[in-house]
């Protein structure tokens, strides 16, 4: 029977509600939700999903609480070689998102396609992109192909390599969206490694050597410059060539902090950005929400200000222009509202990662 991961099972949830802004459920046939856009969903029970997958019969909910674990929506077998691999549940009215319930079965029949061929039978193009794509999830390649890869390719397995991520942000569709894509495969094919690849729906992949990386780093800096508002690059560190899933994970890293570093970020140059990346999402933004969340956007500037300068009123005062007893005062106002005093160095920890979290989210939701 087919299977189909926890990743492009999440992909195509993200991807529908983009298009229609519904809860998405991905679940499996024994009921248990594999994704979901409400991340609290995922890994529980969904009793009309197991249903549905044990009849192989589209169910609808027309109210909440009917059965355990489901909610208003329509549930949708997905069959893949006469078999069901996995029910497709969009939560709503009925009638307004069974129309976005057979979009999702169309999204997953098209991924799973491209996913499912014999490397060998396939163009250039695919086999370098299954090529790419094994190797930053670690996924179990056939050794032959692995080797003929290689050594079509010109590729010295015994050398370090590096990953790259550039990420477009999903949140806007930029009418020139073909030339910023033009410009990143540009600058790809630069390199001159022929390890890059697109992965679905909004992810730039290339891996190379550290040492070529740097002779055409500006590029990519000046990528991250110029369309920092639909993008962001992110580069881990070296490893061996079939460890670039750690590479990867950190480049992934780098692009969720690249926000609040002008939209580029190496993995090496980040310190705190590594330990905050080890908490869940929504751990953080409940953290920013509960220490910053009712500061005005005047007291946030006139905060980061204060820690851009570290900590002295003076400076902070300068490049706001405004006097140091109007700075007092906010940082009064701002111990007021939040239960933290900027003046204090414990208190002002607390406010700088809750002002970092907030950057990064607003930066980087893509």
């Amino acid at each position: 029977m087919a299977e189909i991961s926890e990743r492009t099972a999440q992909q195509i949830v993200d991807t529908v509600k983009d298009v229609c802004g519904y809860h998405i459920n991905f679940i499996r046939p024994d009921g248990v939700i594999l994704a979901s856009t409400n991340p609290e969903r995922v890994g529980t029970y969904h009793e009309i999903g197991h249903k549905a997958a044990q009849t192989g019969q589209p169910i609808e909910v027309g109210s909440n609480d009917s059965f355990y674990g489901t909610q208003q929506g329509v549930n949708l077998p997905f069959f893949y070689h006469g078999e069901v691999l996995a029910v497709i549940g969009i939560t709503g009215d009925p009638e307004e998102v069974r129309k976005y319930a057979y979009l999702a079965q169309r999204i997953t029949g098209l991924l799973l396609k491209e996913q499912e061929y014999d490397a060998r039978s396939r163009n250039a193009g695919a086999e370098i992109h299954y090529f790419v794509r094994s190797l930053v999830r670690a996924e179990a390649v056939n050794h032959d192909f692995y080797l003929d890869f290689l050594e079509t390719h010109g590729i010295d397995e015994s050398l370090k390599y590096m990953t790259v991520i550039v990420r477009l942000d999903r949140r806007y569709n930029p009418a020139n969206l073909s030339m910023i894509e033009q410009e990143i495969l540009s600058a790809f094919r630069q390199t001159e490694s022929p390890l890059y690849t697109f992965e679905y729906p909004n992810e730039y992949i290339l891996i190379l050597r550290e040492e070529v990386y740097r002779s055409w780093e500006y590029r990519f800096r000046r990528i991250a410059e110029k369309y920092g508002q639909f993008l962001k690059v992110g580069a881990g560190m070296k490893h061996s060539l079939i460890h670039q899933n750690r590479s990867y994970a950190e480049a992934d890293i780098a692009v969720r902090a690249a926000g609040t570093r002008g939209g580029y970020a190496e993995y090496s140059s980040l310190h705190l950005e590594i330990l905050l990346a080890s908490v869940p999402e929504s751990v953080r933004r409940q953290y920013a929400e509960k220490t910053a969340g009712k500061l005005g956007d005047k007291d946030r500037q006139m905060l980061e200000t204060y820690f851009a300068c570290d900590c002295s009123l003076k400076e902070a005062a300068g490049r706001l222009f405004v006097h140091k007893n109007t700075l007092q005062y906010h940082l009064d106002r701002i111990r007021t509202v939040t239960g933290f005093d900027p003046r204090k160095f414990s208190d002002a920890v607390v406010l700088y990662l809750a002002l970092r979290e907030e950057m990064s989210s607003s930066a980087t939701d893509i």
